[in-house]
Protein backbone atom coordinates (compact mmCIF):
# COMPACT_ATOMS: atom_id res chain seq x y z
CA UNK A 1 0.00 0.00 0.00
CA UNK A 2 1.29 3.48 -1.16
CA UNK A 3 1.72 5.68 2.40
CA UNK A 4 3.15 9.02 0.66
CA UNK A 5 2.35 10.96 -2.65
CA UNK A 6 5.12 10.36 -5.13
CA UNK A 7 7.19 12.86 -6.09
CA UNK A 8 9.21 14.57 -8.87
CA UNK A 9 12.82 12.89 -9.37
CA UNK A 10 16.29 15.50 -9.25
CA UNK A 11 18.95 15.03 -11.60
CA UNK A 12 20.84 13.76 -8.89
CA UNK A 13 17.94 10.77 -8.01
CA UNK A 14 19.19 9.64 -11.28
CA UNK A 15 21.61 6.35 -11.33
CA UNK A 16 24.98 7.65 -12.44
CA UNK A 17 28.03 5.66 -13.34
CA UNK A 18 30.92 6.76 -10.71
CA UNK A 19 34.10 7.52 -11.76
CA UNK A 20 35.79 4.76 -9.69
CA UNK A 21 37.24 2.24 -11.73
CA UNK A 22 35.66 -0.32 -9.94
CA UNK A 23 34.37 -2.10 -6.43
CA UNK A 24 37.79 -1.82 -3.92
CA UNK A 25 35.93 -5.54 -2.59
CA UNK A 26 35.63 -7.62 -5.74
CA UNK A 27 36.09 -5.62 -8.41
CA UNK A 28 32.27 -4.72 -9.74
CA UNK A 29 30.50 -1.91 -11.56
CA UNK A 30 29.89 0.95 -9.37
CA UNK A 31 26.56 3.30 -9.48
CA UNK A 32 25.89 6.13 -7.29
CA UNK A 33 22.64 7.55 -6.45
CA UNK A 34 20.91 10.71 -4.96
CA UNK A 35 21.61 9.01 -1.58
CA UNK A 36 24.29 6.40 -1.67
CA UNK A 37 27.26 4.30 -4.07
CA UNK A 38 26.93 1.32 -3.92
CA UNK A 39 28.16 -1.88 -5.89
CA UNK A 40 26.19 -3.53 -8.52
CA UNK A 41 27.87 -7.38 -7.84
CA UNK A 42 28.14 -7.50 -4.67
CA UNK A 43 26.16 -4.97 -2.99
CA UNK A 44 28.76 -3.36 -0.91
CA UNK A 45 27.62 0.82 0.24
CA UNK A 46 31.03 2.68 -0.41
CA UNK A 47 29.28 6.13 0.59
CA UNK A 48 25.97 6.96 2.14
CA UNK A 49 24.17 10.62 1.69
CA UNK A 50 21.98 11.43 4.72
CA UNK A 51 19.61 13.92 2.34
CA UNK A 52 16.61 12.84 1.86
CA UNK A 53 15.06 14.72 -1.08
CA UNK A 54 11.67 13.47 -0.64
CA UNK A 55 8.80 15.43 1.07
CA UNK A 56 8.51 17.14 4.61
CA UNK A 57 5.72 15.51 5.38
CA UNK A 58 3.01 12.18 4.64
CA UNK A 59 -0.18 12.12 3.40
CA UNK A 60 -2.14 8.95 4.07
CA UNK A 61 -5.25 7.30 2.39
CA UNK A 62 -7.70 8.44 4.83
CA UNK A 63 -6.28 11.68 5.51
CA UNK A 64 -7.14 15.15 3.77
CA UNK A 65 -3.45 15.83 1.59
CA UNK A 66 -1.90 18.13 3.28
CA UNK A 67 1.65 19.98 3.38
CA UNK A 68 1.58 21.67 6.92
CA UNK A 69 3.93 21.82 9.58
CA UNK A 70 3.85 20.61 12.95
CA UNK A 71 4.83 23.66 16.00
CA UNK A 72 5.17 27.14 15.86
CA UNK A 73 8.38 29.13 15.07
CA UNK A 74 10.79 30.40 16.79
CA UNK A 75 10.30 33.87 18.91
CA UNK A 76 11.91 36.11 21.13
CA UNK A 77 8.70 36.03 23.29
CA UNK A 78 9.15 33.09 24.98
CA UNK A 79 12.25 32.61 27.40
CA UNK A 80 13.01 29.32 25.44
CA UNK A 81 12.09 30.69 21.83
CA UNK A 82 8.91 28.27 21.59
CA UNK A 83 11.06 25.58 21.78
CA UNK A 84 10.22 24.23 25.59
CA UNK A 85 8.09 20.42 25.77
CA UNK A 86 4.68 20.62 27.16
CA UNK A 87 2.84 17.68 29.02
CA UNK A 88 -0.69 17.68 28.44
CA UNK A 89 -3.18 16.54 30.49
CA UNK A 90 -7.11 14.09 30.09
CA UNK A 91 -6.13 12.93 26.40
CA UNK A 92 -3.59 11.29 24.81
CA UNK A 93 -2.10 11.78 21.10
CA UNK A 94 -5.01 10.14 19.56
CA UNK A 95 -7.69 11.94 21.29
CA UNK A 96 -8.56 9.25 24.12
CA UNK A 97 -9.52 9.82 27.91
CA UNK A 98 -6.69 8.73 30.35
CA UNK A 99 -7.28 6.71 33.23
CA UNK A 100 -7.26 8.02 36.63
CA UNK A 101 -3.84 6.21 37.48
CA UNK A 102 -2.61 7.86 33.80
CA UNK A 103 -3.91 11.25 35.02
CA UNK A 104 -2.14 11.42 38.34
CA UNK A 105 1.14 10.33 36.96
CA UNK A 106 1.26 13.38 34.02
CA UNK A 107 0.12 15.54 36.69
CA UNK A 108 3.42 14.57 38.63
CA UNK A 109 5.63 14.44 35.56
CA UNK A 110 3.75 18.42 35.11
CA UNK A 111 4.90 19.17 38.66
CA UNK A 112 8.56 17.84 38.10
CA UNK A 113 9.34 19.59 34.62
CA UNK A 114 7.58 23.32 35.86
CA UNK A 115 10.36 22.97 38.60
CA UNK A 116 13.29 21.63 36.60
CA UNK A 117 11.60 24.60 33.57
CA UNK A 118 14.81 26.63 34.72
CA UNK A 119 18.05 25.91 34.01
CA UNK A 120 19.53 28.99 35.90
CA UNK A 121 18.56 32.59 37.64
CA UNK A 122 19.46 33.87 34.46
CA UNK A 123 17.01 32.21 32.28
CA UNK A 124 14.51 32.67 35.24
CA UNK A 125 14.89 36.45 35.13
CA UNK A 126 14.66 36.17 31.22
CA UNK A 127 11.24 34.51 31.59
CA UNK A 128 10.39 37.13 33.89
CA UNK A 129 10.46 39.81 31.66
CA UNK A 130 9.39 38.25 28.60
CA UNK A 131 6.05 37.59 30.54
CA UNK A 132 6.31 41.04 31.28
CA UNK A 133 6.54 42.43 28.32
CA UNK A 134 3.60 40.28 27.10
CA UNK A 135 1.50 41.25 29.56
CA UNK A 136 2.17 44.97 28.69
CA UNK A 137 2.07 44.51 25.22
CA UNK A 138 -1.63 43.62 25.48
CA UNK A 139 -2.42 45.75 27.74
CA UNK A 140 -1.53 48.73 25.23
CA UNK A 141 -3.00 46.98 22.30
CA UNK A 142 0.24 46.86 20.41
CA UNK A 143 1.13 44.10 17.43
CA UNK A 144 2.72 40.51 18.08
CA UNK A 145 5.49 42.12 15.87
CA UNK A 146 6.28 45.10 18.68
CA UNK A 147 6.37 42.17 21.20
CA UNK A 148 9.29 40.39 19.04
CA UNK A 149 11.28 44.02 19.03
CA UNK A 150 10.74 44.25 22.43
CA UNK A 151 11.55 40.93 23.58
CA UNK A 152 14.94 40.82 21.83
CA UNK A 153 15.98 44.13 23.45
CA UNK A 154 15.72 42.57 26.87
CA UNK A 155 17.36 39.60 25.85
CA UNK A 156 20.52 41.96 24.66
CA UNK A 157 20.08 44.28 27.79
CA UNK A 158 20.83 41.09 29.75
CA UNK A 159 23.36 39.89 27.49
CA UNK A 160 25.00 43.21 28.12
CA UNK A 161 24.52 42.49 31.68
CA UNK A 162 22.09 45.50 32.14
CA UNK A 163 19.78 43.65 34.81
CA UNK A 164 22.71 44.11 37.43
CA UNK A 165 21.20 46.52 39.78
CA UNK A 166 17.89 47.32 38.23
CA UNK A 167 14.04 46.65 37.81
CA UNK A 168 13.64 43.45 35.81
CA UNK A 169 9.92 45.51 35.38
CA UNK A 170 11.06 48.49 34.60
CA UNK A 171 13.87 47.50 31.48
CA UNK A 172 10.76 45.58 30.60
CA UNK A 173 8.75 48.74 30.17
CA UNK A 174 11.95 50.27 28.81
CA UNK A 175 11.82 47.94 26.22
CA UNK A 176 8.56 48.23 25.24
CA UNK A 177 8.55 51.92 25.01
CA UNK A 178 11.77 51.34 23.34
CA UNK A 179 10.56 49.08 20.46
CA UNK A 180 7.28 51.86 20.35
CA UNK A 181 10.08 54.32 19.71
CA UNK A 182 11.98 52.94 16.97
CA UNK A 183 8.51 51.15 15.12
CA UNK A 184 6.92 54.45 14.83
CA UNK A 185 4.25 53.47 17.24
CA UNK A 186 2.83 56.59 19.40
CA UNK A 187 2.51 55.35 22.95
CA UNK A 188 3.89 58.28 25.32
CA UNK A 189 6.06 57.35 28.43
CA UNK A 190 2.71 57.93 30.79
CA UNK A 191 0.83 55.72 28.99
CA UNK A 192 3.59 52.76 29.21
CA UNK A 193 3.56 53.62 32.63
CA UNK A 194 0.52 53.82 33.88
CA UNK A 195 0.05 49.86 32.79
CA UNK A 196 3.34 48.97 34.03
CA UNK A 197 4.31 48.09 37.21
CA UNK A 198 6.78 50.49 38.43
CA UNK A 199 6.46 54.76 38.15
CA UNK A 200 7.31 56.60 35.37
CA UNK A 201 10.97 57.88 36.45
CA UNK A 202 11.82 54.11 36.69
CA UNK A 203 10.38 53.71 32.76
CA UNK A 204 12.28 56.52 31.63
CA UNK A 205 15.51 55.29 33.53
CA UNK A 206 15.02 52.03 31.90
CA UNK A 207 14.68 53.28 28.40
CA UNK A 208 17.55 55.98 28.61
CA UNK A 209 19.68 52.94 29.68
CA UNK A 210 18.95 50.92 26.92
CA UNK A 211 19.47 53.81 24.44
CA UNK A 212 22.60 54.92 25.83
CA UNK A 213 23.88 51.45 26.18
CA UNK A 214 22.77 49.72 22.96
CA UNK A 215 22.45 52.66 20.66
CA UNK A 216 18.16 51.93 19.79
CA UNK A 217 17.31 53.66 16.43
CA UNK A 218 14.57 55.90 17.66
CA UNK A 219 13.23 58.36 16.01
CA UNK A 220 12.09 61.99 17.26
CA UNK A 221 8.05 62.47 17.47
CA UNK A 222 6.43 64.77 15.48
CA UNK A 223 3.46 66.83 16.29
CA UNK A 224 1.82 64.98 13.00
CA UNK A 225 2.38 61.84 15.11
CA UNK A 226 0.21 63.28 17.80
CA UNK A 227 -2.48 65.03 16.33
CA UNK A 228 -4.65 61.36 15.48
CA UNK A 229 -5.10 60.54 18.84
CA UNK A 230 -6.29 64.20 19.95
CA UNK A 231 -8.84 63.86 16.47
CA UNK A 232 -10.57 60.80 18.01
CA UNK A 233 -10.40 61.90 21.80
CA UNK A 234 -12.20 65.40 20.72
CA UNK A 235 -14.27 63.98 18.22
CA UNK A 236 -12.77 66.76 15.76
CA UNK A 237 -14.71 67.60 12.12
CA UNK A 238 -12.44 66.43 9.01
CA UNK A 239 -11.70 70.45 7.72
CA UNK A 240 -10.39 70.87 10.85
CA UNK A 241 -8.38 67.54 10.64
CA UNK A 242 -6.81 68.90 7.45
CA UNK A 243 -6.06 72.17 8.43
CA UNK A 244 -4.28 70.81 12.05
CA UNK A 245 -2.23 68.41 9.76
CA UNK A 246 -1.26 71.07 7.53
CA UNK A 247 -0.32 73.31 10.02
CA UNK A 248 1.54 70.80 11.94
CA UNK A 249 3.84 69.80 8.77
CA UNK A 250 4.61 73.38 7.69
CA UNK A 251 5.64 73.96 11.76
CA UNK A 252 7.96 70.97 11.48
CA UNK A 253 9.19 72.29 7.69
CA UNK A 254 10.06 75.94 9.57
CA UNK A 255 11.80 74.49 12.32
CA UNK A 256 9.33 75.55 14.75
CA UNK A 257 9.08 72.11 16.59
CA UNK A 258 12.76 72.19 17.83
CA UNK A 259 13.39 72.34 21.31
CA UNK A 260 9.36 72.70 21.95
CA UNK A 261 7.46 69.74 23.24
CA UNK A 262 5.65 68.16 20.04
CA UNK A 263 2.28 67.39 22.41
CA UNK A 264 2.19 71.60 22.86
CA UNK A 265 2.99 72.35 19.33
CA UNK A 266 0.03 69.60 18.07
CA UNK A 267 -2.16 71.31 20.83
CA UNK A 268 -1.22 74.76 18.79
CA UNK A 269 -1.90 73.65 15.58
CA UNK A 270 -5.01 72.18 16.66
CA UNK A 271 -6.65 75.07 18.38
CA UNK A 272 -5.21 77.32 15.54
CA UNK A 273 -7.01 75.21 12.53
CA UNK A 274 -10.60 75.28 15.85
CA UNK A 275 -10.43 79.04 15.57
CA UNK A 276 -9.99 79.53 11.95
CA UNK A 277 -12.88 77.21 10.92
CA UNK A 278 -15.34 79.27 13.64
CA UNK A 279 -14.13 77.67 16.83
CA UNK A 280 -15.69 74.86 18.84
CA UNK A 281 -12.58 73.55 21.01
CA UNK A 282 -11.89 74.79 23.95
CA UNK A 283 -8.35 75.32 25.28
CA UNK A 284 -8.59 73.44 28.62
CA UNK A 285 -10.24 70.39 26.75
CA UNK A 286 -7.30 70.04 24.08
CA UNK A 287 -4.55 70.77 26.59
CA UNK A 288 -6.41 68.02 28.84
CA UNK A 289 -5.87 65.29 25.84
CA UNK A 290 -2.77 66.39 24.72
CA UNK A 291 -1.42 66.33 28.54
CA UNK A 292 0.19 69.92 28.21
CA UNK A 293 -0.73 72.97 30.05
CA UNK A 294 -3.33 75.75 28.51
CA UNK A 295 0.04 77.91 29.26
CA UNK A 296 2.00 76.22 27.02
CA UNK A 297 -1.00 75.68 24.31
CA UNK A 298 -1.70 79.28 24.17
CA UNK A 299 2.33 79.95 24.01
CA UNK A 300 2.61 77.21 20.93
CA UNK A 301 -0.89 79.06 19.19
CA UNK A 302 0.26 82.34 19.67
CA UNK A 303 3.74 81.25 17.74
CA UNK A 304 1.84 79.88 15.04
CA UNK A 305 -0.30 82.63 14.68
CA UNK A 306 2.15 85.22 14.27
CA UNK A 307 4.12 83.25 11.66
CA UNK A 308 0.71 82.82 9.94
CA UNK A 309 0.10 86.58 9.54
CA UNK A 310 3.96 86.94 8.51
CA UNK A 311 5.25 87.94 4.98
CA UNK A 312 5.64 84.37 4.30
CA UNK A 313 2.77 82.37 5.93
CA UNK A 314 2.76 79.24 7.73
Amino acid sequence: MRTSEPYERTFDEEPQRDDQPGCPDCGGRVTTTGHETVCDDCGLVLDASPIDHGPEWRTFEDEPATNSRTGGPVTHARHDRGLSTEIGSGQDANGNTLSGRKQRQMSRLRTRHSRARYQSKRERNLAIGCVEIARLVSALDLSRALRERASSLFRKAQSEHLLKGRSIEALAAGSVYGACRTDGVLRTIEEVADVARCDREKVLLGYRVLNTELGIASRPISPGDILPRLFTALEVPPSIRSRAADLAQRAREEGLVSGRSPSGVAAGCLYLASEEHGGGLRQEAIAEVADVTPVTLRARYQELQERSESPSPL
